[in-house]
C-alpha cells in the first residue's frame, strides 16, 4: 500500500498585470512549480493585461511536497522572459482547504536570487606542506541547476571565495548538468575563522550574469574534519532585501489536494469484479448498480464520477460494455429523440472521456493539418455583419492604372490614386465565407477518408450507440437520429470543441490570437451545423451563417456516407479494448493507468453516497415485497432480488473501510523521495 498526492489544478486567468513591452502591454504566461521543481507551462496569451487560460491538469506527487507556486511570465522575443510575480500556496494551506482552494491571489515579488534549485558536487580538503597549510576546493559537477536562458537549459560557471581571494571554473555551455573537475587551492592561516563560499552563476553576453545558488562552509569545522566530500544543495542568498514593486495583479485559480492511502490490488478485487460483472450483466443485472451510481451523482462530481469509471473499466477491457450499458439506461428514459445525449448525463461525460483517452491520436491526424493552416494563415474572417471592422482588415491589392495623365479625358473621382484600398464589407464576408467554405471541405475530406484510421474501440462503440437508437427509434421519421446520436459525440463533444480550444487538446502548444479564435469559432460552429444534419432550427440560430450553407449541405452527406462505413466494419477483436492498449489518462492521455487508485477513488465516491444507496436499497427491496413495480432510470421492472448487488456492494465497502482503518497513514518516504525528478 501506499500513500499518493494529487493536485487538481485550473488556472483560470489574470488581471491588472504590470505592463512589460514598451507598447503597453505584456505577453503573460504560467509556470508551476513543485518545490522549486518546474512541472507545467501554459499558453502564452499574446498582449494583455488581463490574460485568459481557461488551463486544468492532474499531478501527481509525493505526499511529503512543500509548496506549489504559480509564476506569471511575460515572453520576450529577443531577451530572456520577464517574471510578473508568483502565487504560492503550501501544503498547510491546501489541506486547510477539504473542497480546494478557489479564488483571486495577490501576485507578488519573486527575488531572483531566491529562486535556486540543484545541487553542487564538492571535495574539500586541509593539506599540510612545507610549513604551510592550504585549503583546497575541487569542483566537481552539478545536478538540476535552474534553466536561465531561452533554450531551456544555462551557462553555468562556479565562483569560490576565501580570504579576500575569487577563482573562477570555466563556462559549461547549454548544460543544467556540468562537469568541472577543476581545483583551487587557498592558503590557510592558523585559527582562521572566515567562511568558504561556492557560488554557481550562468553566464550571460549580453546581460548580466544570474545566481543559481551558493553553499558557505565553516573552515574551522574543515579544519577539523581535514576532508569533506559530497552533494551539497545550492541555498539563495537571502542577505539581498526585496525591493516593494507595487501592485503586481492577480491571478485566479482552482486548487485542490488530494491524498490517498491506496491498499493492495487484492484489496478491490471484490469491488472490481462487482462492478464488471454488472457491466457484463447490463440491463440485466439483478441490482443495476451502474444506474443507481447513476442516480445519486451530482452536476459537479459528474464528470470525475464518469472519468474514474471510464478508467478503471477501460484497464477491465470493458470500456465499451459500460458505454453501452450507460446508452441503454439514457435511451431507457428519453422518449423525446431530439433531446437524445444533449444533456451532461453520465453517459456523455463518459462517452467524452472516452474519445479524449482513445481517439486522441486520431483526432490529431484528421484536426491537425487543418488547425495549422488556421494558424500559419493568420486570415481576418468574419460572417456576421454587425461584427466586421474593416480597419482591422488592412487594405487589399487592386489593379494599377498605366494610362498616361494625358488620356485620362474623364473627368470625376480619381480611382487609381494608388496601389491598394480597403475592402468593403461585402469583400470581407464574401472572402470569409471562401475562407471556412476551404477549411470545412478539407476537414470533411480528411473525415472521410479516416474511416479504416479510426481506432477500433471508437467504431466499435460507435456501431453499438448506432445500432441501439435505430433500435429505440425505428419509425422513418427518425431515420437521421442514429447519425446524429453520433454526431452528438463526435462533432458537438469533441471536433467543434478542439476547433474551438486546439491547446486544450494538444493540437497547439499556444492559444490562438483574437483573430486567429474568430476563424476557429466559426468553423467550429459549421461543423455543429453538419453535425447537427443541417435541421431548420441549427440554420435559424445564426441566419447570417447561410453563406456556408451549401458545403454544410454538402457535408451533411459526406459525414452520413462515412458514419455508414464506420458503423459497417465487424472486427473479430477490438483492438485497444483489452487491458495493454489503455495506457492512457484523461488529462496526460499517454499515460499509464494507475488501477488500483482508479479503484480507491470509486470507493471514496461511494463511501459517501453510501446513505443515499442504502435508501435506495430498503425502497427496492420494500418494492419487490410489495410486488409493485418500481420505476426509475433503467431499472428492471419487478426484478426478482434488485438488493442482491447492492447488498454485495454495502459489505465490499464494509470490507474496505476496515482494510482502511489498519493501514499506515502514509507510505514511508523513500518510497516518493526522487517522483519528481524522475518525471520531469
Amino acid at each position: 500500500m501506499a500513500k499518493r498526492s494529487s493536485l487538481s489544478i485550473r488556472i483560470v486567468e489574470g488581471k491588472n498585470l504590470p505592463a512589460k513591452d514598451i507598447t503597453g502591454s505584456s505577453d503573460p504566461y504560467c509556470i508551476v512549480k513543485v518545490d522549486n521543481e518546474p512541472i507545467i507551462r501554459t499558453a502564452t496569451v499574446w498582449k494583455t493585461l488581463c490574460p485568459f487560460w481557461g488551463e486544468e491538469y492532474q499531478v501527481h506527487l509525493p505526499p511529503t511536497f512543500h509548496s506549489v507556486a504559480f509564476y506569471v511570465m511575460d515572453e520576450d522575443a529577443l531577451s530572456r522572459d520577464d517574471v510578473i510575480g508568483k502565487v504560492c500556496l503550501t501544503r498547510d494551506t491546501l489541506a486547510a482547504h477539504p473542497k480546494g482552494f478557489s479564488g483571486w491571489a495577490h501576485l507578488t515579488e519573486v527575488d531572483p536570487d531566491e529562486e535556486v534549485q540543484g545541487e553542487i558536487h564538492l571535495r574539500l580538503e586541509v593539506v599540510s606542506g612545507t610549513g604551510t597549510r592550504r585549503l583546497r576546493c575541487s569542483v566537481l559537477e552539478a545536478r538540476d541547476l535552474a534553466p536561465k536562458d531561452r533554450n531551456g537549459a544555462s551557462d553555468p560557471f562556479v565562483r569560490v571565495h576565501y580570504n579576500g581571494r575569487t577563482q573562477e571554473t570555466s563556462i559549461v555551455k547549454k548544460s543544467c548538468y556540468p562537469r568541472w573537475n577543476e581545483t583551487f587551492e587557498f592558503e590557510l592561516e592558523e585559527g582562521a575563522t572566515e567562511a568558504l563560499c561556492v557560488e554557481a552563476w550562468d553566464w550571460d553576453l549580453v546581460s548580466r550574469n544570474d545566481f543559481l545558488g551558493k553553499v558557505v562552509f565553516n573552515v574551522p569545522g574543515l579544519w577539523a574534519a581535514q576532508q569533506e566530500e559530497g552533494w551539497f544543495r545550492l541555498q539563495p542568498d537571502k542577505s539581498k532585501s526585496q525591493m516593494d514593486k507595487g501592485n503586481l495583479g492577480s491571478l485566479q485559480l482552482e486548487v485542490c489536494l488530494r491524498d490517498e492511502t491506496v491498499l493492495s490490488s487484492s484489496c478491490y478485487q471484490p469491488l472490481v469484479q462487482l462492478l464488471c460483472q454488472e457491466v457484463k450483466l447490463g440491463t440485466q443485472g439483478s441490482g443495476q448498480l451502474i444506474a443507481l451510481i447513476e442516480e445519486t451523482t451530482s452536476t459537479e462530481c459528474r464528470q470525475e464520477v464518469a472519468t474514474n469509471l471510464l478508467k478503471l473499466f477501460l484497464g477491465q477491457g470493458l470500456a465499451k460494455d459500460f458505454l453501452d450499458l450507460l446508452f441503454q439506461l439514457e435511451l431507457g428514459r428519453t422518449s423525446e429523440a431530439n433531446t437524445l445525449f444533449r444533456s451532461n448525463s453520465l453517459a456523455s461525460k463518459s462517452m467524452e472521456s472516452f474519445l479524449k483517452v482513445a481517439g486522441m491520436r486520431y483526432l490529431h491526424g484528421v484536426l491537425g493539418p487543418i488547425i495549422d493552416r488556421v494558424f500559419e494563415e493568420k486570415k481576418y474572417v468574419e460572417l456576421d455583419p454587425s461584427k466586421v471592422e474593416v480597419k482591422d482588415v488592412g487594405p487589399c491589392p487592386r489593379r494599377v492604372c498605366l494610362a498616361p495623365l494625358s488620356l485620362r479625358v474623364r473627368p470625376g473621382p480619381r480611382r487609381c490614386s494608388g496601389l491598394h484600398r480597403p475592402q468593403t464589407e461585402a469583400e470581407v464576408l464574401e472572402q470569409s465565407a471562401q475562407t471556412l467554405r476551404s477549411h470545412l471541405g478539407a476537414l470533411l475530406s480528411a473525415l472521410s477518408r479516416s474511416v479504416r484510421a479510426c481506432p477500433a474501440v471508437v467504431r466499435a462503440t460507435f456501431r453499438q450507440l448506432f445500432r441501439r437508437v435505430r433500435e429505440r427509434f425505428p419509425s422513418a421519421q427518425h431515420e437521421n437520429v442514429p447519425f446524429i446520436a453520433v454526431t452528438s459525440f463526435l462533432c458537438l463533444r469533441f471536433l467543434s470543441p478542439a476547433i474551438m480550444a486546439p491547446k486544450l487538446f494538444y493540437l497547439r502548444e499556444q492559444h490562438a490570437d483574437a483573430r486567429t479564435s474568430r476563424t476557429l469559432l466559426l468553423l467550429a460552429k459549421a461543423v455543429q451545423n453538419v453535425g447537427n444534419m443541417d435541421t431548420p432550427a441549427s440554420r435559424a440560430k445564426e441566419a447570417w451563417m447561410e453563406p456556408l450553407q451549401s458545403t454544410v449541405h454538402q457535408g451533411v452527406a459526406q459525414l452520413k456516407d462515412f458514419i455508414t462505413k464506420l458503423v459497417n466494419i465487424e472486427e473479430k477483436e477490438d483492438v485497444g479494448c483489452d487491458k495493454t492498449r489503455s495506457r492512457v489518462t484523461l488529462q496526460e492521455w499517454n499515460d499509464p493507468l494507475d488501477h488500483d487508485l482508479e479503484a480507491q477513488l470509486i470507493y471514496r465516491y461511494l463511501l459517501g453516497v453510501e446513505a443515499t444507496l442504502r435508501e435506495k436499497h430498503r425502497e427496492l427491496r420494500g418494492a419487490t415485497e410489495a410486488g409493485t413495480a418500481l420505476e426509475g432510470p433503467g431499472l428492471a421492472v419487478c426484478s426478482p432480488a434488485p438488493e442482491d448487488g447492492l447488498a454485495q456492494l454495502f459489505q465490499v465497502l464494509q470490507d474496505l473501510k476496515k482494510a482502511h482503518s489498519v493501514s499506515p497513514a502514509a507510505a514511508p518516504a523513500s518510497e516518493h523521495r526522487n517522483l519528481l525528478e524522475l518525471q520531469t
